[in-house]
């Protein structure tokens, strides 16, 4: 069926918008595409649009709303966390945190191998420095992980999972102790993934069979994690949640709703972010952008709806580390958010418009709409593959 071109009066809830009369980069919508769930979207879409192209068959009559402010609230704390560093000041000290870590998680498999038990101080202690730098600067440690996440495996998930997830409690003004509790969820969640065969693991289960035995990493991180002196009490029945889904589907218990607690609907999520945009074999390389449609879709059935569109929030219309082409050709990465303007990030531009390295790397705060060319600021035109442009993470601020 052939999209059909309406006005913006005329657009109702539970539309498929498929196509804008202007640039979508323009405009403060995420996804190249979405349903339309509330009025104020529709408001919105007036102030930019005048025409919309609509999907009849994307149309979704069981969209109502979306999360109302009481939901939203019952998901978040009350702690303030303001930027104490910048990201040029944060990246070296990420980094050294990032490598302190990796040295911790790497001695794992061994551990797990000879039947030994985690050593629960030094993983809290990773754990401790990665809040450190959190909260002092989410992006650098952000940004640290996009670029790293090219070296995959499973050890380097498991530090990108514990770094989102405890990012989006900062985001979600969480205490500082909710905050470490994440991360180190993150961190040994899928621990139990280590006394899988390697090879299931690293092409992940093609036959119903491995599939019954891929699953059994959950009751395997349980009782690693319940062996494990020294850690907090309800960890290994936080870890046990991040396959549940909110609607009863997921595995291994098949909890729904309320009966799946808050830590684990958030290592839910972050866990489904990850393997949505991670790369192969270990996940499906989406964009950032793509992944959150797929979660933004499953919200109120698979995830918690008020989680996923805080999730949105956190994550932003252009997440950090997203290699963007500029509207002078030349092409950047984003390395840092603008909380109040999604749409205009700070960028440090890499590539010119032939895409030549750029050396020194110039940084542009496009809120600060410097200029393009004569009259013509700055903006982001469009987001590129990941693989556009290749960073030694040693070349950033280091």
């Amino acid at each position: 069926m052939e999209l059909k071109e309406i006005p913006v009066e005329e657009l109702s809830i539970g539309m498929y918008v498929s196509k804008l009369d202007r640039p979508w980069t323009e405009t403060p919508f995420m996804f190249q595409g979405f349903v339309v769930t509330s009025e104020k979207q529709i408001d919105t879409l007036r102030k930019y649009c005048k025409q919309v192209f609509v999907d009849p068959e994307k149309q979704d009559q069981s969209v109502t709303r979306q999360a109302s402010p009481t939901e939203v609230a019952k998901v978040r704390g009350n702690t303030v966390y303001k930027e104490l560093a910048s990201v040029e000041a944060e990246f070296p000290r990420a980094h050294k945190v990032f490598k302190q870590t990796t040295e911790i998680i790497s001695q794992l498999p061994r551990t797990i191998e000879m039947g030994g038990a985690i050593e629960a101080s030094r993983a809290q202690e990773a754990v401790v420095q990665i809040t450190d730098s959190v909260v002092r600067n989410p992006d650098a440690i952000s940004l640290l992980v996009k670029i790293q996440q090219q070296a995959s495996g499973m050890l380097s998930r498991a530090f990108g999972i514990s770094v989102t997830m405890t990012i989006f409690g900062r985001f979600l003004q969480f205490s500082r102790e909710a905050l470490e509790m994440l991360g180190l969820l993150g961190l040994l969640q899928d621990v139990g993934m280590l006394k899988l065969p390697k090879e299931l693991v690293e092409r992940g289960p093609i036959n119903p069979e491995e599939i019954e035995l891929y699953r059994t990493h959950v009751a395997r991180s349980v009782e690693i994690l319940t062996s494990t002196t020294g850690v907090p009490a309800d960890l290994p029945g936080f870890a046990s949640l991040h396959h549940e889904r909110y609607d009863g589907s997921g595995y291994p218990r098949g909890l729904r709703g309320e009966a799946i607690a808050l830590p684990g609907l958030i290592a839910g999520l972050v866990d489904a972010f990850d393997t949505l945009t991670a790369p192969a074999p270990l996940g499906e390389h989406m964009s950032p952008a793509n992944a959150l449609s797929v979660l933004y879709k499953g919200r109120g059935k698979l995830f918690h709806a008020a989680l996923v569109e805080q999730f949105i929030q956190c994550i932003g219309v252009f997440p950090v580390g997203s290699v963007v082409e500029l509207n002078s050709g030349e092409v950047g990465i984003v390395i840092a958010q603008n909380e109040v303007r999604r749409l205009q990030p700070r960028v440090m531009v890499v590539q010119d418009a032939a895409r030549n390295p750029i050396k020194p790397y110039k940084i542009l705060d496009l809120m600060k709409e410097p200029k393009a060319r004569p009259g013509e600021p700055y903006r982001i035109q469009r987001a590129l593959e990941h693989e556009t442009v290749k960073i030694d993470p040693r070349e950033l601020f280091l």
